[in-house]
């Protein structure tokens, strides 16, 4: 199953601003939701132009394969020196393996090629995906996969209970619909995960897929 229809990323972010409750009662920096529309193809172009080599991961990545929420920001997986090249990227935060930026208004979480894991996903899981804005280098369904198993040990031992249950939502969407092979992507994530977590990874991959095969005996 992949979408017909090209998605629009300038919408699919403006949407998503437009229609959080929080940006109705906090200061927010954007004061012009509509801007995104052109804003988001001003990236893209910009990061053409520099030559930056990058891929498309995240929320909106998610949508050229399955129906999926509204997300409010670009994630990239880069090299840090490709950051030198864009200057009009204004550094928020910085972690060890994690960027977040802000560009005219509009939100970049970067992920960080230091992770050797995102270096492999920018190398070997990328295809190029056509949206309304262009053609954009973006994560296969198994890179994104990758990224979201590798995420969620982390995230239950923050407690991060909406976080995690958004995330295995998008797990079990991808199983279900391109019904990939998830041994071998949990076989990688031994490289980069503790045996505990990929213990707890095997248990919750087991649980959606029992999930979906309940969906599928029961669907018409």
């Amino acid at each position: 199953m992949n979408t017909q229809t090209p998605v629009h990323i300038g919408n699919v972010v403006r949407n998503a601003v437009v229609f959080n409750f929080q940006n109705w009662v906090g200061e927010s920096t954007l004061t012009n939701p509509d801007s995104l529309l052109e804003t988001v193809p001003r990236l893209f172009a910009l990061l053409d132009s520099r030559q930056v080599n990058y891929v498309l991961v995240g929320g909106v990545a998610l949508l050229t394969y399955v129906e999926g929420r509204n997300t409010e920001d670009i994630d990239l997986i880069m090299a840090l020196p490709s950051l030198k090249k864009l200057p009009e990227i204004r550094i928020r935060h910085q972690e060890q393996d994690f960027v977040r930026g802000e560009f005219a208004g509009l939100q970049i979480d970067i992920l960080l090629t230091r992770n050797p894991l995102f270096a492999e996903i920018q190398q070997r899981y990328a295809t190029r995906q056509q949206f309304v804005e262009r053609e954009i280098p973006t994560a296969t369904v198994e890179g994104l996969l990758l990224l979201k198993l590798y995420a969620l040990p982390s995230l239950y031992r923050q407690g991060n209970f909406a976080k995690v249950g958004l995330f295995e939502n998008d797990i079990a969407m991808l199983l279900h619909y391109y019904r990939p092979a998830i041994a071998p992507l949990l076989a990688k994530l031994t490289k980069y995960l503790g045996e505990s977590d990929i213990a707890e990874l095997r248990q919750i991959v087991e649980e959606i897929e029992q999930r979906i095969e309940r969906f599928r005996k029961s669907a018409p």
